[in-house]
C-alpha cells in the first residue's frame, strides 16, 4: 500500500501506515475522551416505545415467548439459588436484572453458535433446553449432558449450538474470534455471539480477541453484559473511560451500546449486528447496559460492598420483566389472568423437574477416563485400575450405591 505524500497545509487528511486517517492541526491538545456514546432505547421505563419507528414488527407468539422464557429463568433463578443454600446442589448464579439479554437470543439463527460466560442460561432456554437438562446439569446426575464434569450452571449443549462454558473469566474471547474466522473460511452464513460481562473486559483475552476479529474481519458479535460489578470490583474501581463500548472503537469495531434492560433495544441492535457480521464479515461489539440485582453468585455476598439500598433502588427502578410485561398489556396480548396462571404452572414444572433430577443417581464412575482419547494411553488404564484396586480395598469409604452401575463397570 502506497502512502499518501504529506503536504504543508492544515485541511489535507493523510493516511499514515499505523492510522487510517488524520489531519493536521497546529494546536497541542491531549485527548483524554471524546463525547460520550449514546445508549439506544426502543421503550421507556413504563413499556412505552418512544419512537414507533423503532418499534419491532412480531407476532404476539414470537414477543410472548420470549416474555415466558424470562419469567420462567426467573423462578429457575428463584428454585436452584434456594436450593444452593439448602446444600442440595454445590453452586448457582442467577440472572435478576438482566433478563432482557434473552431478546438477544431471539434475534440470532438456530445455526449461529454461542460462547457464554456463567450468566446466559436464558439464551439456552430459549433455543430449546429443558428444564429437566439445567435440572440434570446442576445436579451433575446420571442425565447430565456433561456427565457431571462441570460445576453447576456450566452449561453446553452441541445440539443447540452453544459452546460448553468455561470458569476462567474471558477465555470465551479468544475462541470466539478464532471460531468465526473458521466460519468465514467455510462460507456459512452464520455468526458466533459471544457473551460476557465488563469484568472480562479487564482481561488481556478481550483485547486480543477484538484486535484479531477486527483485523481478520471475522463474522463474530462480542455482546457484553455491563451490570455495574465484576463480582466484588464496581465498575468506578475497574476502569475510567467510557464504559467498554469505546474499546471496540478503538479497535475499528462497530459498536454501539443499547439499554440492556430493554428487551426490543436489545433484540433490534443484536438483529442488525448480526446482518453485519454474516453478510459483511464484520465484528460488532454491543454494550448491554444493566445492574446486576443478585450477588454475583452464591460465593458471594454483595452487600459487602454495596448497600442494599442501591440495590432496591434499581429494583424498583428498572425492572426488566416488568417493562416489558407493560409493552404486551399496552398490546393486550398479556393480562394478569395470564401472569398467575403462568407463573403457577411454570412453577410447578421447574419443581417437578427439580424433584426428579434430584433421585437420579450420579453418573457413572468410568466417565472419569472417557472421552478423552479414542484409545486411553497406559496412565488411564494405570489410573482406572488404581481406583479399582482403592474402593475394592476401601469400599466404606465409597458411597457406590448413589452411582450408576455402582461402579461394577469399572
Amino acid at each position: 500500500m502506497t502512502t499518501k505524500l504529506l503536504k504543508n497545509t492544515l485541511d489535507e487528511k493523510v493516511s499514515y501506515p499505523g492510522a487510517t486517517e488524520s489531519y493536521f492541526t497546529t494546536e497541542m491538545k491531549f485527548i483524554q475522551s471524546i463525547a460520550p456514546i449514546p445508549t439506544y432505547r426502543v421503550m421507556d421505563l413504563h413499556g412505552k416505545v418512544i419512537d414507533p419507528t423503532q418499534e419491532p414488527q412480531v407476532s404476539k407468539e414470537f414477543a410472548v415467548k420470549i416474555y415466558k422464557d424470562m419469567i420462567t429463568l426467573n423462578i429457575m433463578d428463584f428454585i436452584l439459588y434456594e436450593a444452593q443454600r439448602q446444600g442440595r446442589i454445590s453452586f448457582y448464579m442467577t440472572n435478576y436484572g438482566e433478563e432482557a439479554y434473552i431478546g438477544s437470543a431471539a434475534a440470532l439463527d438456530s445455526q449461529d453458535v454461542i460462547y457464554g460466560q456463567y450468566r446466559e442460561s436464558g439464551v439456552l432456554l430459549y433455543r430449546g433446553f429443558t428444564l429437566d437438562d439445567f435440572m440434570n446439569q446442576c445436579y451433575s446426575n446420571e442425565n447430565d449432558i456433561g456427565k457431571g464434569r462441570q460445576m453447576p450452571i456450566h452449561y453446553g449443549s452441541k445440539e443447540l449450538n452453544f459452546q460448553t462454558i468455561s470458569s476462567p473469566v474471558a477465555t470465551q474471547l479468544p475462541q470466539a474470534s478464532g471460531a468465526a474466522y473458521a466460519l468465514k473460511r467455510s462460507g456459512k452464513k452464520n455468526c458466533i455471539m459471544c457473551y460476557f460481562g465488563e469484568g472480562a473486559a479487564s482481561e488481556g483475552d478481550f483485547h486480543s480477541a477484538l484486535n484479531v476479529a477486527a483485523t481478520m474481519k471475522c463474522p463474530v458479535i462480542f455482546f457484553c453484559r455491563n451490570n455495574g460489578f465484576a463480582i466484588s470490583t464496581p465498575t468506578l474501581e475497574q476502569y475510567k473511560g467510557d464504559g467498554i463500548a469505546s474499546r471496540g472503537i478503538g479497535y475499528g469495531i462497530d459498536t454501539i451500546r443499547v439499554d440492556g434492560n430493554d428487551v426490543w433495544a436489545v433484540y433490534n441492535a443484536t438483529k442488525a449486528a448480526r446482518q453485519l457480521s454474516v453478510e459483511e464479515h464484520r465484528p460488532v461489539l454491543l454494550e448491554a447496559m444493566t445492574y446486576r440485582v443478585s450477588h454475583h453468585s452464591t460465593s458471594d455476598d454483595s452487600f459487602a460492598y454495596r448497600s442494599k439500598k442501591e440495590v432496591e433502588y434499581w429494583k424498583q427502578l428498572d425492572n426488566p420483566i416488568v417493562r416489558f410485561r407493560k409493552w404486551l398489556e399496552d398490546k393486550n396480548w398479556w393480562n394478569e389472568h395470564e401472569e398467575n396462571s403462568f407463573r403457577t404452572s411454570i412453577r410447578k414444572e421447574v419443581l417437578n423437574a427439580f424433584s426428579k433430577a434430584e433421585k437420579l443417581l450420579k453418573p457413572s464412575i468410568t466417565d472419569l477416563f472417557n472421552d478423552v482419547y479414542d484409545h486411553p494411553p497406559q496412565s488411564i488404564v494405570d489410573q482406572r485400575q488404581k481406583l479399582k484396586t482403592l474402593i475394592e480395598r476401601y469400599p466404606e469409604n465409597y458411597p457406590l450405591k448413589n452411582f450408576k452401575n455402582e461402579g461394577k463397570d469399572l
